[in-house]
């Protein structure tokens, strides 16, 4: 059974132009009828738009995907592989994590300093980004 574009984003819940763009991005490939022009969707896209979604979902860029899915596809292609790229993506999050907590460390230190009666020429954060 294949179905349209439309039909594909109402059941995923997401648009048809991020479907389309997927497709410009060359993670989804759509039988396409020459009489109608329509692009028709099987099961097989449905799949690979659920696997796009969720892998989205896990902090994964679209190119990351991309990689993913030619990874899955691979014949040459093991569980490892595909294990050595998320441990390389939760490294990412994880130094990502370190950085926003030293942010959110500095911001908490500037808002701490700050107090309302000063005047905005006064005020420690302006000083602290202006400096």
């Amino acid at each position: 059974m294949t179905i349209t574009r439309g039909l594909l984003a109402k059941i995923t819940g997401i648009t048809a132009e991020a479907i389309r763009f997927y497709e410009r991005k060359g993670l989804l490939n759509p039988e396409r009828n020459t009489s109608t022009n329509y692009r028709y969707y099987d099961e097989t896209a449905f799949k690979r738009l659920r696997f796009i979604l969720k892998a989205k979902n896990h902090g994964f860029t679209l190119s990351e995907i991309k990689e993913l899915l030619e990874l899955s596809n691979a014949t040459a292609s093991s569980c490892l592989d595909i294990k050595l790229k998320a441990e390389e993506k939760l490294k990412i999050i994880k130094q990502k994590i370190a950085e926003l907590q030293k942010i959110k460390k500095a911001l908490n230190q500037l808002i701490s300093s700050c107090q309302r009666s000063k005047l905005v020429e006064e005020c420690p954060i302006i000083e602290a980004f202006e400096s």
